[in-house]
């Protein structure tokens, strides 16, 4: 009975999510506190049924209950106890469940920290959130139930697609849904801003905690997710332009816009109305992402193969919550009006400029992704987007938005010197041009525009973010004295700066070559030789293996073993090439096993990737940016007084 304990949470949940719905909206509306009272526990219960549910199929892959038929065709007896664990996302029904489990999560953070929230904002926020919950309740309840039973039960279970049976992927989807669901609230707070009539820098500073912490998952998710396909596909690319990867990066971008737009709402009074329809659009781009990868609209190796009518179930949900947002905010948006002024050289200015530099990245992205499919849906020819229109249009913009970033951060509210400016500004400009015309033609011997543009971008952005704390250094300022949002902020440049150098390197001097190997053949490629020592069969869990041994030297002296292999999956019969990489920090070496050509050769492909590390570096520095912004004691939730809180609640009272 413990998938029908499973089952019934989640009607238990969709109970609780209509809960908050009407208790809060209308306990909001009508001022009655015993309904608004109702709302956070509420949430609390459905996090607690959404635990139960989660915790029941995990049980039911755990103990190989074929009689589940999601289980029989995700899972294997001889699967590895942890691939059982992340089998339980590794299909469409699960990784809704898990979904579901992270909103309800999400909601009961929401209501937890809550207490420094006028009462009716927050049961308009958590009755949003409810909202949300309630469609994809309504969703794996009726479309996609993950405890629906197989009678007969199989004698064995179809086995997890090999392709997810690796750790990177086991965590990436949990990480990736906390940013990707945590958008919502965001979302939900500017719907209940909205409702409520106000927006103010309160506001703006509950919602950015939130969305700087939603932020951080998704950049985490998105790199995780880069350096599983760099690693496990075989072809050792880190991106793609693929529609799935696109799905997850729009939201990231927006997201980004939404985080500076806040501290200028919060800080100036300004962007209000921007604010609202960003924290909108950077949800929307999640539900979005969410149609693209379930509906079936989609070929990728991200995506779950699923049928048209939960791609129309999806469209319908994305329809009604997105159509109502800009309705709402179509009727509100008059309402917020900026009481202030820009000067031309102000950080308003400067972060106004970022914004809409994020943005149209975000529309050439959401342009190349959706363009095949609407040619394909109006039954016009057939087209495809690949990654040269991609970096067509959108390097342009990310090293013009470079250039704003390492002037931006030296601006100042209101009114910026001008000469203060380009005092502080020479000396990085200076020496980043310099740097960036003689570091690719002294260590590689080739340069050309794209590189010199990318390292200077780069290095502009790292001395930009260097100079602030090199000048209170030397004024005998403790560098503890800076808030920890600026020290967030620059540190978060640095990473965009260190992927922006690991992209312009890995893209320009990257070394490949498919080769015909031997034993005891050796063969040369950037300046290191690679010789097939051996080759044997090895036996893994639930596989069988070719394994080749490549000793690595360089100048005759040794560098590395690796053992890349080439595994046949029992159940699946799936062939599947595993990689092996020698990293550093400055390159990796990676070699990937082909077929067997005969007369004992065999295919491989050998690559060296100059800096190629950078590109995930520079994602968990950003990370770590976003994290020290966190830690800043204004975004910390403290319980206000009774008469300050009674105050708010008459402002945002409807």
């Amino acid at each position: 009975m413990i998938p029908e304990l499973g089952h019934f949470s989640l009607f238990l949940c969709l109970m609780l999510a209509l809960t908050q719905i009407v208790c809060g909206y209308a306990g909001a509306h009508t001022g009655r506190s015993t309904w608004m009272a109702a709302v956070k526990p509420a949430a609390v219960g459905q996090f607690v049924f959404a635990v139960i549910s989660f915790a029941c199929l995990v049980y039911a892959f755990l103990n190989d209950d074929f009689t589940v038929q999601y289980v029989a065709s995700n899972s294997n007896t001889a699967l590895p106890e942890m691939y059982k664990v992340a089998a339980v996302w590794g299909g469409h029904e699960g990784s809704l469940l898990l979904w579901i489990l992270i909103q309800s999560a999400w909601s009961f953070a929401v209501a937890s920290a809550s207490r420094d929230l006028p009462d009716r904002f927050a049961s308009r926020v958590i009755a949003t959130l409810g909202l949300v919950s309630a469609g994809f309740l309504l969703f794996i309840l009726f479309t996609s139930n993950p405890f629906a039973r197989l009678m007969p039960a199989a004698f064995n279970g179809r086995d997890l697609n090999p392709l997810l049976q690796d750790f990177g992927l086991a965590i990436h989807p949990p990480i990736l849904y906390l940013g990707y669901v945590g958008f919502s609230v965001a979302f939900a707070f500017a719907i209940a801003a909205m409702l409520s009539g106000d927006v103010h820098a309160q506001w703006a500073r509950w919602t950015r905690r939130w969305t700087t912490l939603a932020w951080l998952f998704l950049t985490i998710g998105i790199a995780l997710g880069s350096w599983w396909a760099y690693y496990e596909l075989g072809w050792g690319g880190w991106w793609f332009w693929d529609a799935v990867e696109n799905a997850s990066f729009m939201p990231w971008l927006v997201g980004t816009a939404l985080i500076h737009s806040l501290a200028v709402t919060d800080k100036r009074g300004l962007f209000k109305s921007w604010t609202l329809l960003l924290s909108i659009l950077a949800f929307s781009l999640s539900l979005l992402g969410t149609f693209l990868v379930r509906s079936g609209v989609l070929v990728s190796v991200h995506a779950f193969a699923s049928d048209p009518e939960r791609g129309r179930f999806i469209l319908i949900f994305l329809g009604f919550m997105v159509g109502g947002a800009l309705l709402l905010y179509s009727l509100t948006a008059r309402k917020f009006v900026a009481q202030g002024k820009m000067q031309l050289v102000s950080r308003e200015t400067a972060l106004l400029v970022n914004n809409v530099l994020l943005v149209c990245a975000t529309f050439v992205v959401l342009f190349g992704t959706l363009y095949p499919l609407i040619n394909d849906a109006l039954n016009m020819p057939k087209v495809s987007v690949g990654a040269q229109w991609f970096n067509t249009f959108f390097v342009p913009i990310t090293l013009v938005l470079m250039v704003f970033l390492g002037v931006g951060m030296h601006t100042i509210w209101r009114q910026s010197n001008v000469a203060s400016l380009k005092n502080r500004l020479k000396w990085p400009l200076l020496v980043s041009a310099v740097i960036a015309v003689a570091f690719p033609l002294l260590v590689y011997q080739r340069s050309g525009v794209l590189i010199v543009l990318g390292t200077f971008t780069a290095l502009w952005v790292v001395l930009s973010s260097l100079t602030e704390p090199w000048l209170r250094y030397r004024r005998g300022l403790s560098l503890r004295s800076m808030p920890r949002t600026q020290v967030g902020m620059l540190v978060a440049h640095v990473g965009v700066a260190l992927t922006v150098l690991g992209v312009t390197y890995t893209s320009a001097y990257s070394t490949q070559r498919d080769v015909a190997l031997q034993i005891d053949a050796p063969v040369s490629i950037g300046g290191y030789e690679f010789t097939l020592t051996a080759f044997e069969r090895v036996n893994g869990p639930n596989y069988v293996a070719d394994q080749a041994s490549i000793s690595v030297t360089r100048n005759g002296k040794p560098v590395t073993e690796l053992t890349p292999q080439k595994r046949t999956y029992l159940v699946q019969t799936m062939p599947m090439t595993e990689s092996a990489i020698h990293p550093r920090l400055q390159r990796d070496i990676y070699v990937a096993l082909g077929e067997p050509l005969g007369e004992g050769a065999y295919s491989f492909r050998l690559q060296i990737k100059p800096l190629v590390r950078f590109i995930w570096l520079g994602a968990l520095v950003m990370a770590l940016g976003g994290f020290l912004t966190l830690t800043d004691r204004r975004y910390r939730a403290v319980p206000e007084s009774k008469a300050s809180r009674e105050a708010a609640s008459a402002g945002l009272a409807s």
